[in-house]
């Protein structure tokens, strides 16, 4: 009898080959992509954060899909798009057609993101941080690829290599999913059968949806993620121009500096992961951020190849500290129900973040230089870390009676 693939092994494989496509597309290929169509520095980050908005507005929306209609059903439609968007970047002439590519595409990361997560929330409850993690680092094995192969990719200004690679990954990520168990199969879907009559009625989504968003705790866990997407988007964009334009290095010198960055993160977030089931998500959160905020000041300072690796190694690192602890905290808040809904809360209110750091960015860089630009930014991480370990209580594991919705 032929042996059934595990469920979760197939979302780690979807995840890891969907975003080994994604991130192709933009690092280090976007901002350099975007400067060859002659488009001034300053306003770099607004087309590389086109594809971040549509998360804002699409992640609540594709997580309380989820919610009502099944995981698996969601999961393929954002496929589709991951295995369709590459292929237009092959048709692109001028930076408003970069814009609508990159909005289509932030379709498929949009909808993954909290609609996978709630699949590993709803698989599992007990030590439910590290499989979080655990998902979060197959995606990144796709992640730490992918700045790599894709800076040996590039000739010159041809990034016509680079994408069609992104497209390939793309197709094999939808062939994954389609292996995915169907709706009522007993490992995947069965889990997320709703307690209260969820799917029953609209009434009751926005009810649901309202007492997620009145969550003190989730709300502020999610803006935590936000700051920290603020930083890693401004860092993913400005940080390739700085090293290539005024260090000269080579694309596949920093692809392989943000390939340490994802090595480190996806290495580390299964312990962090563990780390915050036994001894709390605050405390690792705020830790994540300081890190991150220390190796922030000295990228622009520090000029040894060697020390830049170190660097980028270490804000991985405090990357996986702060994101291993927040998704499994909105879970924790949240019942089985509303997964979809909580964590496509915590991944709009992130992309906020996300999309707004080139932004933002983009305007300090222009008017202050690179190492002002990315001090302040440092010192907003560090405030917000400070604040939230303060005010913010830590609840491990709470009994159904006190989770959002129940």
């Amino acid at each position: 009898m032929r042996r059934r693939v595990s469920p979760f092994l197939l979302l780690c494989v979807m995840g890891g080959l969907a975003i080994l496509s994604s991130t192709m597309a933009k690092n280090p290929a976007l901002p350099l992509f975007i400067r060859s169509l002659g488009v001034a520095e300053g306003t770099v980050g607004f087309i590389a954060a086109a594809s971040t908005v549509v998360g804002i507005v699409v992640s609540i929306p594709a997580g309380i899909l989820s919610d009502l209609i099944g995981r698996r059903k969601v999961l393929l439609l954002s496929m589709v798009v991951f295995a369709t968007a590459p292929f237009l970047y092959l048709l692109v002439q001028a930076p408003w057609h970069l814009v609508l590519v990159r909005i289509y595409h932030g379709l498929a990361t949009a909808i993954l993101g909290p609609v996978a997560m709630a699949t590993v929330a709803d698989l599992y409850d007990a030590g439910r941080g590290e499989k979080m993690a655990w998902y979060s680092s197959a995606t990144m094995v796709g992640r730490f690829i992918a700045p790599t192969v894709g800076g040996l990719l590039i000739f010159g200004d041809n990034f016509r290599w680079v994408y069609l690679a992104d497209g390939v990954a793309g197709v094999l990520a939808l062939l994954a999913a389609l292996q995915l168990p169907r709706i009522g199969n007993q490992h995947v879907e069965s889990a997320q059968k709703p307690q209260t009559g969820l799917r029953a009625s609209w009434g009751t989504v926005r009810r649901d949806l309202g007492a997620l968003l009145r969550n003190a705790g989730l709300l502020s866990t999610s803006l935590i993620e936000a700051a920290q997407y603020f930083a890693f988007g401004f860092v993913e964009v400005y940080l390739p121009i700085y090293l290539k334009e005024n260090l000269g290095l080579e694309t596949w010198q920093i692809g392989t500096l943000f390939t340490a960055q994802i090595v480190m993160a996806a290495v580390s977030k299964p312990l962090s992961g563990r780390l915050s089931d036994r001894f709390g998500r605050v405390r690792m959160i705020a830790a994540g951020l300081i890190l991150c905020a220390l190796t922030m000041i000295l990228m622009p300072v520090v000029r040894l190849y060697g020390l830049l690796m170190v660097l980028l190694a270490g804000f991985g690192l405090g990357l996986a500290t702060v994101t291993a602890s927040t998704s499994a905290f909105v879970a924790d808040l949240s019942r089985a129900s509303t997964h979809g809904a909580a964590l496509g809360t915590l991944s709009s209110i992130m992309d906020a973040g996300h999309s707004t750091g080139p932004m933002v960015g983009g305007l300090l860089v222009a008017s202050l230089g690179y190492t002002p630009a990315f001090g302040l930014v440092a010192g907003l991480l560090i405030a917000i870390a400070l604040l939230y370990g303060w005010r913010v209580a830590d609840v491990r594991r709470p009994a159904a009676s006190t989770r959002v919705g129940a």
